[in-house]
């Protein structure tokens, strides 16, 4: 071991020490920036439930209840035993991908089939936001396997056509938005198991090749057959309003104006609690869940925004210090898929609240309404403290 890596070392101990028992076992950035958060959606959500009849508080603060003890109880659980079982962890994550899909368990809502319902309790939730953290745990196992350096183009194929098998499994199910989460958090993975430059570079312009070339396709099969055939129309239409916000495709421009007007009526210091006019009177659709930051923005302003912002920056660099910390290359990559996931959705979600990306279904990480999200949210901030509970042991 270097000398310099030596000093880091001993450096950290010495931290560690001077920290004393709660700062060993307790990230504290962390928990406090996603304690934060999770009190920030709970006011928004609040705010939303005056006068948004869809928007539950009760049922809010149950997905936090139980999202906090679930974290609690992830938080405790040494992960590293998972790097040497790929297959099962895969062979789990399609089954939980294609759990709506099972007699008895499924539960449609808005017209989609991605929910279960939990027979004698009446609970539904949403398996794929499971199976984004499963899907974190297999591209890691894969990945550690190359002890940060992949050596053949064959095997960062193989890499990547690992994480194909999730991906298309989501996007088959139907939630395209969700595989876009899990595809990116695999791309992080992978990136940081140590293939070449070149290699990412080429698979990004093979990729954006093969999105035109799908698109072109879908054009032109939909005009032969008279229907969807690849993309549904209204996937498409969002793309469209994206490029050309002008072009109100079939109303499908309306959302985003209407997000637009809401995160611009809000000012410096907002309009406060219950005055959200545009989210609150029905003009922004799902504003308690999709746009979420567009009834934020409304509520609390430009100052509110900052706020949740600088809470996000805090969460996402902290937990990357957090992985920087571990012995374990394996909770390593797990940490950086997870933070790649919430930086996406973050980005994504905020983008297409004020028009910078294409509209998508994509919650905004320990903000938005809905209790399965925030569950898992809860239980990647217990997989983040767990990894910095076992950092420096043997991996």
């Amino acid at each position: 071991m270097p000398a310099t890596e030596r000093r880091i070392r001993r450096l950290n101990k010495q931290m560690d020490a001077a920290r004393g028992p709660l700062g060993n076992t307790v990230n504290l950035p962390v928990l406090v920036a996603a304690l934060a958060l999770i009190a920030y959606g709970c006011l928004a959500v609040w705010s939303a439930s005056l006068t948004i009849s869809d928007a539950s508080f009760p049922r809010h603060l149950f997905g936090v209840v139980l999202g906090l003890a679930l974290g609690s109880v992830v938080w405790r659980i040494d992960f590293r035993p998972l790097a040497g079982m790929s297959t099962v962890l895969l062979v789990i994550d399609l089954i939980v991908i294609f759990l709506p899909y099972i007699p008895g368990l499924s539960y449609s809502a808005n017209g989609l089939t991605g929910w279960v319902r939990i027979p004698a309790v009446g609970f539904t939730f949403q398996p794929v936001e499971l199976a984004k953290i499963i899907t974190s745990f297999f591209m890691a196992s894969l990945g550690a396997q190359y002890h940060g350096h992949i050596d053949t183009v064959r095997d960062y194929v193989k890499l990547c056509a690992m994480l194909a098998i999730p991906f298309g499994a989501v996007v088959a199910a139907g939630d395209l938005g969700s595989g876009l989460v899990v595809f990116t958090g695999g791309v992080v993975i992978i990136c940081m198991s140590g293939p070449r430059r070149e290699w990412v570079l080429s698979t990004i312009a093979i990729l954006t090749g093969l999105v035109s070339l799908l698109l072109a396709a879908d054009s032109v099969l939909d005009g032969l057959l008279g229907h969807d055939v690849l993309i549904k129309q209204y996937q498409m239409n969002r793309l469209l309003v994206f490029l050309d916000p002008n072009a109100d495709t079939t109303g499908a421009g309306y959302n985003l104006m209407q997000s637009l007007i809401a995160v611009g009526s809000g000012g410096f210091f907002g309009k406060g609690i219950g005055h959200a006019s545009q989210s609150g009177q029905g003009f922004l659709p799902e504003a308690h869940t999709d746009f979420m930051f567009a009834l934020l923005s409304e509520t609390f302003g430009f100052l509110g925004a900052a706020i949740l912002l600088a809470l996000f920056a805090l969460l996402i660099f902290s937990a990357i210090r957090v992985v920087h910390r571990s012995d374990s290359l394996f909770l390593k990559l797990v940490g950086v898929g997870i933070i790649g996931m919430w930086t996406f959705q973050i980005f994504e979600n905020i983008g297409m609240c004020i028009g910078l990306m294409p509209i998508t279904g994509i919650p905004l990480p320990f903000i938005s309404f809905g209790s399965s999200s925030m569950i898992m949210q809860c239980a990647t901030v217990g997989i983040i403290q767990s990894i910095w509970r076992t950092r420096q042991k043997a991996s």
